[in-house]
Order: structure tokens, then C-alpha cells, then sequence
């Protein structure tokens, strides 16, 4: 059986994965540094790491041959130090702040947890190697959440709604029910669970939908800024890019995605069905009490900026 590589990567994404920058030193002593989701633990004793790099890299050499490096895992608010270090072509480390681990491999700044290895093999994967480290020291710190790659985008670890917050009383038991935090997530889950179904009918996934209607205005956007708002990495944003090409929803001129006449109809569709169902959620509440609704939570959302 043969793959398409872009629907390959799009199924194997239904596998939630952590995301971390993997960094060393070339043999000139600059540092070294790019975004991996492979990393994986192998063994607790001897303590074990892994991750893979694939072949055509840059960085290649300087991994594979080097004695060491170390695993950075990002902490959720860090998906432009993501996106920095997935880049090619320029000084990734510009304006970081990092300090050296033992074996001289660039630590960043307040990352979720480091681990510091040294280079136990290299093995062949077909287009990858697959490198193992051992753990020679780590760090990891408390009630942090890391960044998480999942339906080929960025995301954020969150306890599932079936899995009960315990209580220690019925009193404690009804905070938790007025507590807002637990409010807007259970919110937010069930309606994304109540929208994102009905994309099928429009036979698009909710990453091209997020894409076609941030370009639904008619004005063509650089990749970057797409990137930016989707929370979706430049590269899985290209494959979302030549998946909606070949569909003849998108046309690609350089870094810039505009709408096709047909895009641009799908996209106006697919706003009204959006329009639609938000009027459908907010039927149990008054015009003035949808409207005090959105304001109040984009105060709430400036109140963090």
C-alpha cells in the first residue's frame, strides 16, 4: 500500500505529542537548535531519551556526530519559540537568554523541563535517525503546562471533563461548579464538540476550516501571520496549503495565501453555518445578555495581555 505523505502525517497526528527544542553545539562551537515533537522516553534504568531527526536537516551532522545534547520542553505559552526554532535561515538564538548545561548544550529560559544527555547511539529509522541519549541531569518545574502538537496544530494539555476534580465536601464540591476556570473550559468543550462535526458536510477538517474563514474577507496573508492565528507550525500550515490548492479553495503566490472564487464561496458558507449555530447556543439568552457575554470575556482576555 502506498501513502500520501501530507495524509500519512495528518493521521498520525491523532497522536497527541509534547513539543520540544532540541539543542547543541557544532564542531565551531555555535549553537545548535531545532523543534522536535518525536522525543520519547525509552528507559528508566539506565535512563533513557530518544528522539529522531530527519536526514535532509541541516543540523544533521552536528547531532548525529556530537557527544551530547539537551531536550528543552516548552511550557504552553512558548509557541513562538517553537515557531523560531522550526524556521531555517536565520539566527534562532537572537535576543534568548540561555546558559549551558554540563556537556555545553544551550538551556532556554523558563522551559517546563530540560534534560541534559549524552549521545548513547544513533540508529537508521528509513528518512530519520533515530538518536538516543542518556539523561546525565534534569530539572522540571511545578504546576506548568506544556505546549502540545495534536490534529496537526499547537495545543494545551487539559483534564478531561469525565475525570471528576476531587472534593473534599459538598461545599467545596458546589465552588467547583460556580468556579470560572471550570465554567469556560466545560463551555469551550461542549461547543467545539457540538460545531466541529458538522465541517463534514462542507467536506473540510476543522484546520482548513480555521483557514479559510481567516481568509474569508477576500485579503491575501503571509503564512507567518496564519500561522500565528491558527496556532499551527509553518510546515503542517503548508500542507493545509497544498491540501486546499488541490481542492481549489487556495491559491499560493510566494509566502501568501488568498482565496479562490470557489474558497472564497466555501468560506462564506462556512461563516454563515458558524453565525448560525453561535445563534442557535446563545437562543436561551437576550440580546443584551449574548452581548454583555462577549464583551465580558474580552475584557477577561485583555485583563492577561
Amino acid at each position: 500500500m502506498s501513502f500520501d505523505p501530507k495524509d500519512f502525517r495528518r493521521a498520525l497526528g491523532q497522536f497527541p505529542t509534547g513539543v520540544t527544542v532540541i539543542t547543541t553545539r557544532d564542531a565551531g562551537g555555535a549553537p545548535i537548535g531545532m523543534t522536535a515533537s518525536s522525543f520519547n522516553t525509552l528507559s528508566i534504568d539506565p535512563a533513557l531519551v530518544l528522539w529522531s531527526i530527519d536526514k535532509r536537516a541541516w543540523s544533521l551532522e552536528s547531532f548525529t556526530k556530537g557527544r551530547g545534547f539537551a531536550v528543552n520542553v516548552l511550557r504552553n505559552d512558548q509557541v513562538e519559540l517553537s515557531n523560531g526554532f522550526a524556521r531555517r535561515g536565520e539566527d534562532k538564538f537572537a535576543g534568548i537568554d540561555t546558559r549551558d548545561c554540563a556537556n555545553g548544550s544551550p538551556l532556554l529560559p523558563d522551559v517546563a523541563a530540560w534534560f541534559e544527555c549524552n549521545t548513547w547511539e544513533v540508529y537508521e529509522g528509513g528518512d530519520h535517525f533515530i538518536i538516543v541519549g542518556e539523561v546525565t541531569d534534569y530539572h522540571y518545574e511545578e504546576n506548568v503546562s506544556s505546549l502540545v502538537f495534536h490534529n496537526g496544530r499547537y495545543a494545551v494539555p487539559l483534564t478531561h471533563p469525565a475525570v471528576k476534580a476531587p472534593a473534599e465536601s459538598l461545599q467545596a464540591h458546589g465552588f467547583l461548579d460556580d468556579y470560572l476556570l471550570y465554567q469556560l473550559r466545560q463551555a469551550l468543550n461542549a461547543y467545539a464538540a457540538d460545531f466541529y462535526p458538522q465541517l463534514s458536510q462542507f467536506g473540510i477538517n476543522t484546520e482548513e476550516w480555521r483557514v479559510l474563514t481567516l481568509l474569508a474577507d477576500g485579503k491575501p496573508m503571509t503564512q507567518e501571520n496564519i500561522s500565528r492565528f491558527v496556532s499551527q507550525p509553518l510546515q503542517e500550515l503548508a500542507d493545509i496549503g497544498e491540501w486546499l490548492q488541490e481542492k481549489g479553495l487556495l491559491s499560493v503566490s510566494g509566502n501568501e495565501f488568498r482565496l479562490t472564487d470557489k474558497g472564497q464561496q466555501l468560506a462564506d458558507k462556512l461563516l454563515g453555518k458558524a453565525i448560525e449555530h453561535e445563534g442557535k447556543v446563545l437562543s436561551g439568552l437576550g440580546a443584551g445578555q449574548q452581548q454583555c457575554l462577549k464583551e465580558g470575556l474580552k475584557v477577561l482576555q485583555r485583563s492577561f495581555a
